[in-house]
């Protein structure tokens, strides 16, 4: 069986052509090694490696462009040294890719809210791969808020076609012994760019005119979630992959419940691999329609709730649904 080939056809420089720098902090050796092998293939200079809590050893010492952190277990070390390292991302512009476990999900993810790192959840080393591809985009000023909306849709569409050749490349090397085929980190969609629908020179305007309908009532809204779960029943679950609504149904549910919903429980919500459910996430915070909120008695844990702006939509979409209803009879 032939071996995939990870290696990049161009090294990662920064404007001046030179070599990005880059460390990598893994407890595990053999990840540990893999991460050094892909980030040398792909033209990076290691500026530092070892075990992640060799981060609070000592002074702090230069990270480069972007740093590789591998924790699918972390201890109390692990996420101090997470948290300590989120914040110095956050000042100096390093990039972080950081892979962990759906165990350690929410611990992990309550340690990074200032850098906007690139999580991955039980990835492959092509799941990896990718998450270095995008980098050294961000690298090299590619970034898409700078971009037309054309250019943006060109991109996210170039980002579903390298998930299907990363796919491939993972049957070459053989089945994933990390987890199933079920759970492919690659079954994934492109999140679209804009989420808001009704904004536009004067959808907020619009939204605010009238007075805010009730949210629905959440026994309805999960009734609605147990029906769309039931399709899979009877058919290929991926025929209606639509992780953005389920998020925002749970969410509106969880609202009107008055319950607060952890992010390993609103990807497991999205019906999607939850490194794809985090960079759904990730594009509908950007959007305005989910926001990080800190729990009040544990700072190391956070929650994802909706937005006022998306509570006022699925509120006036449920009203309108039901003033539909009601003509029919």
């Amino acid at each position: 069986m032939g071996q995939a080939n990870f290696a990049y056809t161009e090294v990662a420089n920064d404007a001046a052509g030179l070599p990005l720098s880059l460390s990598v902090f893994a407890d595990r050796p053999h990840v540990l090694g893999q991460l050094r092998d892909d980030a040398v293939a792909a033209g990076f200079r290691i500026a530092d490696a070892g075990a992640v809590a060799s981060l609070l050893e000592g002074e702090a010492k230069p990270l480069g462009e972007l740093v590789l952190v591998d924790c699918p277990a972390p201890d109390a070390a692990t996420l101090a040294a997470l948290t300590r390292l989120d914040l110095r991302a956050a000042h100096s512009g390093t990039q972080l890719i950081v892979s962990t476990s759906v165990a350690a999900l929410d611990d992990v993810f309550g340690c990074l809210d200032q850098s906007n790192p690139q999580l991955l959840v039980d990835p492959s080393r092509a799941d990896r791969v990718i998450a270095l591809g995008r980098a050294m985009a961000e690298a090299a000023q590619l970034r898409l808020r700078e971009l037309s909306e054309e250019d943006r849709l060109v991109l996210l569409r170039l980002t579903e076609q390298v998930g299907q050749i990363a796919q491939r490349l993972e049957k070459l090397e053989g089945p994933s012994h990390d987890f199933g085929p079920s759970d492919s980190v690659f079954r994934f969609e492109s999140p679209r760019t804009v989420f808001a629908g009704g904004d536009g020179e004067d959808g907020s305007a619009r939204l605010v005119r009238a007075s805010r309908p009730p949210l629905p009532d959440p026994r309805l809204v999960r009734r609605i979630i147990r029906q769309r779960q039931l399709r899979a029943r009877f058919f290929d679950g991926d025929l209606f992959g639509d992780p953005a609504w389920d998020m925002l149904l749970d969410l509106t549910a969880a609202r009107a419940e008055h319950t607060r919903v952890s992010v390993t429980s609103l990807c497991i919500a999205s019906g999607v691999p939850p490194t794809t459910a985090l960079r759904w996430i990730g594009q509908m915070t950007d959007a305005g329609l989910l926001e990080r909120v800190e729990d009040e008695t544990d700072r190391r844990r956070a929650f994802i709730a909706l937005t006022e702006k998306a509570a006022d939509g699925m509120a006036r979409y449920f009203a309108e649904l039901g003033t539909q209803a009601a003509r029919l009879v």
